[in-house]
């Protein structure tokens, strides 16, 4: 009982990361998907520092860490921002929600060549069968009025989205495992944003030279600022507690009620379809998903 606050938060987090997929949606089919990242990273970063100020948490990173967290904030922030938008302007929300899910899929694969760690039955096993999940969405979603060419488009740019967390996630283990004097998970997504975000400014303004400054819809608004402020900062945080009190691997557990949140609130909010596809396709990612990170037996 003393963890219920705690447990309440995550669920709020699942809730929310699921409602992401509906922002992005509505964001990506107004205006160009880099300025909408930019948009939502200048928010979430001035907030995220300001957050590290008034709670005294403020903590620079060596010469060192630089290093490995510019290469996170590429990954992290910049291309997994650049496949999200790309990919929302593509597919539907639901169908986006299921294909993250293979984030942890992705990262224990990319474990083995960077990490040291091998390929076993339970892993194998655990991938075909996600696979074959994805099979069932790209063929049987419900949401039939996006033509399947274009839906096939957005959903591999959402699966290279969670390619590129996988990658951003290795670094961050490597980052608190390697160093003297590592920084919290916290620190890392903090300073990681700031470098995406100076990445990325260059392509925004491109963009903006292209087709000018936005003006988004009141709708587009909300979403930008539901990103930044609640799928980002107030997330981020709150599962950074999670991970601190309850441990990374209950917390996790979490992560896999985002795609029913995102197909809810894509069912509620913008009328795409429901239907028998995403709980088989559900059942089949997050089943493999599960399998591959279970540990054989010795």
């Amino acid at each position: 009982m003393k963890n219920v606050l705690i447990h309440l938060k995550l669920l709020a987090v699942a809730a929310i990361w699921g409602l992401a997929w509906v922002a992005g949606r509505i964001i990506a089919l107004e205006i160009p998907p880099i300025t909408a990242a930019w948009m939502r990273y200048i928010i979430a970063v001035l907030m995220f520092l300001a957050y590290l100020r008034l709670t005294n948490k403020w903590v620079l990173p060596t010469k060192e860490q630089w290093k490995l967290i510019a290469l996170i904030g590429l990954f992290s922030t910049f291309v997994y921002q650049a496949f999200f938008m790309y990919g929302m302007k593509y597919t539907a929300a639901g169908d986006a929600s299921l294909m993250i899910t293979f984030n942890p899929l992705f990262t224990a694969l990319l474990a083995i060549p960077f990490l040291g760690e091998k390929m076993d039955l339970r892993l194998g096993s655990g991938l075909l069968l996600a696979l074959s999940g994805v099979g069932v969405l790209f063929f049987y979603s419900p949401n039939v009025d996006i033509p399947f060419t274009t839906r096939l488009i957005g959903d591999l740019l959402i699966a290279g989205a969670a390619l590129s967390w996988a990658a951003s996630s290795i670094l961050m283990k490597k980052a608190m495992t390697t160093e003297h004097q590592p920084l919290s998970p916290l620190h890392l997504t903090v300073w990681s944003a700031v470098v995406g975000l100076l990445i990325m400014t260059p392509w925004a303004g491109y963009e903006v030279l292209q087709h000018g400054i936005p003006s988004p819809s009141d709708d587009v608004w909300i979403s930008i600022i539901f990103l930044a402020i609640l799928s980002t900062v107030v997330s981020y945080v709150w599962f950074a507690d999670g991970i601190k009190t309850i441990g990374a691997s209950k917390s996790s557990l979490y992560v896999y009620l985002v795609p029913p949140f995102g197909i809810i609130s894509g069912w509620l909010l913008i009328d795409e379809m429901l239907g028998w596809s995403f709980l088989a396709s559900f059942i089949l990612i997050v089943g493999g998903v599960i399998l591959a990170q279970t540990k054989e037996p010795s």
